[in-house]
């Protein structure tokens, strides 16, 4: 049997992501969001197109990162094409570290990505953008039984030209099934900028599907 190549490996890790399938209807829910003795609490909804909305937060910073968290859900429960994705892009097998995860190594991708395969997940993901390049380590995830979900995750951000680790982010999220959809209902993001720690927290509950719209 010929070992499956580079590409095949990462396309067969990337349609194995849990995503929302297209009658997913979009949701609503309460959101409180704690860091230290702070605590805020609003309203959200993620509309069937993928929209997002955040109601009910006085503080435009704090409303402004409950939207930000709201897209990247967004951004990783979305279902993405392949071929679209990466099909102009090359890809290269590299090492295999003591893990038994496969480096990827991509060229042609805008974002200078590169990629760690373990089974048929992706358990690091690496970029470069500009200034900025990040890490991604997935150290836990959950079998939706129609994909994977990471669930426990570190990001390392570092300087690019230096190598510096400039900021370290340690991330756990809660998922739960509503209905036929598996939705974030917790995540405690501990940051630590420079000797600076900070844990905050984001809890979701009232969450309900939102009634498909009659044509």
């Amino acid at each position: 049997m010929i070992a499956a190549n580079a590409r095949d490996l990462f396309r067969a890790a990337y349609e194995n992501r849990y995503t929302w399938d297209a009658n997913f209807p979009g949701y609503s829910a309460d959101v409180e969001l704690k860091q230290g003795d702070e605590v805020y609490k609003g309203k959200i909804r993620i509309n069937r197109d993928l929209s997002v909305e955040v109601t009910g937060i006085e503080d435009e910073t704090v409303q402004e990162s409950v939207y930000t968290q709201l897209r990247d859900i967004v951004t990783h429960r979305k279902r993405g094409d392949f071929e679209k994705a990466h099909g102009k892009n090359e890809f290269n097998l590299g090492e295999t570290d003591s893990t038994g995860a496969k480096e990827i190594l991509v060229k042609g991708d805008a974002m200078g990505s590169n990629y760690k395969i373990r089974g048929t997940e992706i358990c690091q993901v690496s970029r470069v953008m500009g200034r900025m390049a990040f890490t991604i380590d997935t150290k836990e995830s959950l079998d939706t039984s129609e994909g994977y979900v990471s669930s426990r995750y570190d990001v390392v951000f570092r300087n690019p030209q230096t190598g510096e680790t400039t900021k370290e982010l340690q991330f756990e999220d809660t998922f739960d099934k509503i209905g036929d959809y598996y939705v974030m209902t917790k995540q405690v993001v501990h940051s630590n900028e420079q000797g600076q720690k900070t844990t905050t927290e984001f809890n979701y509950s009232n969450i309900k599907l939102l009634e498909p719209v009659a044509v």
